[in-house]
């Protein structure tokens, strides 16, 4: 299969700036602590368009701020 690239999710760093607690992040983001683990470790396979909206709600950010596009020239680097 071609590498087209590949979509990096910063959810850990802009949390981590937020000051907010996991917990109460999930809470106010109406998602689940294994759907935030999935989006922090940047393994979920399916976006849920959603799910972005609550994060960036919450976190009061844009969706560049949360999502990331590398081409493949730059993750063969």
């Amino acid at each position: 299969m071609e590498n087209k690239g590949i979509l990096k999710i910063h959810l850990s760093n802009l949390l981590k700036a937020s000051g907010m607690s996991k917990n109460k992040f999930c809470q106010k983001a109406e998602i689940q602590r294994s759907q935030l683990k999935g989006y922090m470790d940047n393994t979920i396979t399916r976006l849920d368009t959603d799910v972005l909206i609550r994060i960036c709600h919450t976190l009061n950010c844009s969706i560049s701020d949360l999502l990331e596009y590398v081409s493949p020239e730059q993750t063969e680097k």
